[in-house]
């Protein structure tokens, strides 16, 4: 309930204009979430202790935690060469075809996005991607836009692949394997409609000349490993982190808790300068969640998420299964219009509340109301629609416009308007099946 209208009014409007921001991109969004929290905080919109603590009012350190310990973990294996050996080797196998090359690579991409997330495997495989599209002798811009949608459908599948998944499961309270059991079915299937829908709208632009085999076949991947020995302690790492990922509901262990311990056994192995290691360390990207969990704090602590969360519950409790698939689509297209990390920021707080509300309003909200049965399709419904509507357009996800900046300054810049005409067709067919998902597993 709205207590203090002024305070609610603030909030809202500092909100709002940061949003808008955000999304016109003429102000650096870590700059504009900086600016919005320390107005929310200055104007006491949220005390600092609400907002620098531990409920569900304040920065979920489980989000930002987890994504530095797969940074530092991620920036030391790129060192090895690894996901460059992995993108050249697959244009060998697939014999400078084209097509093949698309799906070997795309492939790739997938499963890093799954495994490692999405910005850090589009920052990898980029490049690689132009050195193989200037070695097939095709326009680069079709291979770099099919890292996007495989990188933004390959996120989908995992807890870590996507930030807007890393958020959902902090908030949801779920674990890495409730991702792998749920989500990543649907992000298979997903793929699979993908390369095809993809072809077809490629088809022209998928052609080599005939001499492209001997090119491809002087590639040799092997080079691109430059240190062996990081590379097998890396691996060993990254193994043993995905295990402690699949067992931390087991070990009673938070996902940042692995992530960590596995940067900091890596960091014990290799022996690097660790001002080196930190200082590619994605701050600006940090420090954006931090802001923007403030801002959303005080839209908590002035009553508005409990007020739109009210009328969501009215809505859930006459139709729920309209309100989730409602939920999805209503999720896939905003995404498109700004980025999805803010918006499920906004979302998560009034599924909090939701399920608040279907367990009778409890002093304590516990892990068995956040995933009651009647909430599972809304978590889900919220993940999927954010995942894979991040490629409804170039501004839609992160890793978009990591791609976006690569391409352009290599010469190859991806129009807005050229993106849209595939964005389109491939963000409606994979939420269409996402829809039939959710449909058939969650409320039938």
């Amino acid at each position: 309930m709205i207590e203090n209208t002024n305070h609610a009014v603030a909030a809202g409007l500092i909100f709002v204009i940061a949003y808008a921001l955000i999304a016109s991109e003429k102000i650096h969004r870590t700059v504009v979430a900086l600016a919005g929290a320390a107005a929310v905080l200055a104007l006491r919109l949220v005390e600092q202790k609400v907002a620098f603590g531990t409920g569900h009012g304040g920065v979920d350190w489980n989000v930002i935690f987890l994504l530095l310990g797969m940074m530092i973990i991620v920036n030391i294996t790129r060192r090895t060469g690894i996901f460059q050996y992995l993108a050249i080797k697959s244009a060998k196998i697939a014999g400078g075809e084209p097509v093949r090359v698309v799906v070997l690579l795309s492939i790739v991409t997938a499963v890093l996005s799954a495994l490692l997330d999405n910005v850090t495997t589009v920052l990898f495989m980029a490049p690689v991607t132009l050195l193989i599209a200037d070695g097939l002798g095709i326009a680069a811009v079709p291979l770099l836009i099919a890292q996007i949608f495989a990188s933004n459908i390959g996120g989908t599948a995992t807890l870590i692949g996507d930030p807007p998944n890393i958020m959902v499961g902090s908030a949801a309270e779920l674990g890495f394997l409730s991702f792998i059991i749920h989500l990543t079915p649907i992000a298979v299937i997903s793929f699979v409609a993908f390369v095809p829908t993809y072809v077809w709208l490629f088809r022209k632009h998928l052609k080599a000349p005939p001499d492209v085999r001997e090119k491809i076949a002087g590639f040799d991947e092997s080079r691109a490993i430059q240190n062996f020995g990081l590379c097998r302690r890396c691996i060993a790492v990254l193994g043993l982190t995905f295990i402690g990922f699949f067992a931390h509901e087991a070990l009673h262990l938070q996902p940042a808790t692995v992530a960590m311990t596995g940067a900091a056994v890596l960091l014990l192995c290799v022996r690097m300068d660790i001002n080196e290691i930190l200082h590619e360390i994605e701050w600006a990207t940090l420090l954006f969640f931090i802001g923007l969990f403030i801002m959303v704090g005080a839209l908590i602590e002035t009553g508005i998420i409990a007020e739109v969360a009210g009328w969501l519950i009215a809505r859930a409790e006459q139709n729920p299964g309209g309100t989730a698939i409602a939920l999805l689509w209503i999720s896939a297209g905003a995404s498109g219009v700004v980025d999805n990390i803010p918006f499920v920021a906004t979302v998560n707080p009034m599924l909090v509340e939701l399920a608040r509300g279907f367990a009778g309003n409890p002093e304590q909200l516990t892990a068995a109301h956040l995933q009651a049965t009647a909430m599972m399709p809304f978590w889900w419904s919220l993940a999927l629609g954010a995942c894979l509507g991040g490629n409804f357009t170039l501004i839609g996800a992160s890793a978009n416009v990591v791609v976006a900046g690569i391409a352009e300054r290599n010469g190859h810049p991806i129009g807005f308007m050229q993106y849209l005409k595939y964005g389109i067709p491939i963000t409606f067919v994979t939420i269409v099946l996402s829809t039939v998902y959710v449909w058939l597993r969650y409320l039938m």
